[in-house]
């Protein structure tokens, strides 16, 4: 699977690959992954590396139990330690092939909001046009238990999605995704090729990490293919145990790849790729299968609201049963959409004092999930 010379690639590390049992970086091993990095850039590739890491080569430095997970104030801490060595390492590293390495923190607030997201997404073009490889970590330092990623899995898809990158390869201690948990009592049937990220592929995953070291696992790396699916992007899971791990990958093939999708256009993906809502939309059988063959939502298909959004808000819409089918950009503030839910489009002016807009949330500021 030779990937073309000018593809822009995002490169996902996790701490269980980057950093060893004693707590000391895995040198040796990374000096493969950046000669494979290495040749891709120099080939006249773009790369950007998502690294884990920080948390856990803090924690050593500190000499905090559980890996500097106990706590949040454990892990803040590890990480304001972690990321100078963290960042340190990846520079030197890329230095030796005459790269300059570039530092980008985020939280999942720079990725949630518009403005901030284009800003990210600027910088990133910015970075790789003068030849720089970013290399990205979630700012674990201020991010709170309610308002973060919680894996960098997911950041890496929002990365490549905010870079317009081509690929993501997520490296993992495992080879790709199985239809059950290696070491179960039934041995797991590998999947090679997975063309969409539905139901029956997510109940295949496992939510723990198998290393004790980072916090995401199966599901996470799931939940990053369907973003990364929604912008139209490749995303493949990979084994990171043996070495040159992006070229064994070329050379064997073996690993999990996510087909792309069509793409939604920027907005869209922005939105689908979305982790947090201002509140939600409960419709009817009727407005779901509307909203199925892309149409917007009205006032009529509307059984209940949550939430205190404003309009332009995200919003995310839920069938009856409550499955998540769509989100999208509010047209009305929750106050004036409680007054007009189940009303009809006529009877919406008499309701609010005003001309009413087309639809609660228009097919163009919406994307179905």
């Amino acid at each position: 699977m030779t990937a073309p010379k000018s593809e822009k690639l995002v490169v996902k590390i996790g701490s269980s690959l980057l950093v060893g049992e004693d707590g000391e970086p895995r040198r040796d091993w990374l000096k493969t992954l950046v000669q494979d990095i290495a040749k891709r850039h120099t080939d006249g590739g773009s790369i950007i590396i998502v690294s884990s890491g920080s948390i856990a080569l803090g924690a050593r430095k500190l000499g905090l139990e559980k890996g500097g997970r106990a706590s949040l104030a454990d892990a803040q801490a590890a990480a304001s330690v972690g990321q100078i060595a963290l960042s340190s390492l990846w520079s030197e590293l890329l230095a030796g092939h005459d790269i300059t390495a570039a530092q980008m923190l985020l939280t999942l607030d720079d990725m949630e909001d518009r403005k901030r997201y284009l800003n990210a997404t600027a910088t990133l073009e910015k970075l790789l046009e003068n030849r720089a490889i970013p290399v990205v970590n979630e700012n674990d330092s201020v991010a709170t238990d309610e308002i973060r990623f919680g894996d960098n899995d997911r950041l890496a898809a929002r990365v490549a999605q905010a870079a317009g990158a081509d690929r993501v390869i997520l490296l993992s201690d495992v080879d790709g995704l199985y239809d059950r948990a290696p070491g179960s009592e039934t041995e797991g049937q590998f999947i090679g090729l997975v063309e969409q990220v539905d139901d029956a592929i997510m109940a295949m995953a496992e939510s723990e990490s198998s290393s004790g070291l980072g916090s995401g696992g199966m599901v996470s790396k799931l939940e990053a293919a369907r973003i990364a699916n929604l912008a139209g992007i490749e995303l493949s899971i990979i084994s990171g145990k043996e070495d040159h791990p992006l070229d064994r990958y070329e050379l064997t093939e073996v690993g999990t790849r996510f087909k792309a999708g069509d793409g939604s256009g920027a907005r869209k993906a922005w939105l689908g790729g979305r982790l947090t809502s201002s509140g939600s939309i409960t419709v009817d059988a009727g407005a779901a299968r509307a909203l199925s063959a892309e149409g917007s939502l009205l006032a009529a298909g509307i059984i209940s609201i949550e939430g205190q959004f404003e309009r332009s808000d995200v919003v995310e819409i839920l069938d009856e049963g409550g499955q998540l089918i769509a989100r999208g950009l509010a047209e009305y503030h929750a106050l004036d959409c409680a007054k007009i839910i189940g009303r009809r489009s006529s009877e919406l002016e008499a309701l609010l004092g005003y001309a009413p807009r087309s639809a609660v949330v228009h097919r163009n500021q919406m994307v179905l999930v």
